[in-house]
């Protein structure tokens, strides 16, 4: 039986949920380092307090979070709106198969329209063939503009 998951902006009362979910999502499903428990803690909080810096919605079932997506704000020159950055969408492994990304993704996207944002834009590893798959489900396709970096 499917659980019953309801989208929703993250709240004080998920503080804590949300940093182990994030811990989850860094150091097991990406094999970063742990990050630091009192930052992660003020990015949470920042999230939930200065939507100019960001949101960050969550996956809830009645037996807890089972995932999260996380908005981060720029801006696009070329249209001079806001831009939304999904930097975060992640869902427990026991939970993933259920539509729950579908949901958290479609949250994202309804943020960014009711927002009037210029776009939402993101990115996945060239390896990962699943995230390329859910997104081109989702109506994602590539952008025109290559992504460079600097460590």
């Amino acid at each position: 039986m499917e659980k019953d998951v309801r989208i929703r902006r993250s709240q004080p009362q998920d503080a804590e949920a949300l940093q182990k979910l994030m811990h989850e999502y860094i150091t097991l499903f990406y094999e970063q380092t742990e990050p630091d428990p009192k930052q992660t803690a003020e990015v949470i909080k920042r999230l939930m307090e200065d939507e100019a810096f960001g949101v960050q919605f969550v996956a809830e079932t009645d037996d807890g979070l089972a995932g999260f997506a996380t908005l981060y704000m720029s801006f696009s020159t070329l249209k001079m709106k806001p831009q939304a950055i999904m930097n975060d969408l992640y869902v427990t492994a026991e939970m993933r198969g259920g539509k729950v990304g579908e949901k958290l993704f479609t949250a994202c996207v309804d943020f960014v329209r009711d927002g009037d944002y210029a776009s939402l834009v993101w990115e996945t590893a060239a390896d990962n063939e699943p995230a390329q798959a859910f997104y081109a489900k989702m109506g994602g396709t590539l952008s025109e503009w290559l992504h460079y970096e600097i460590s």
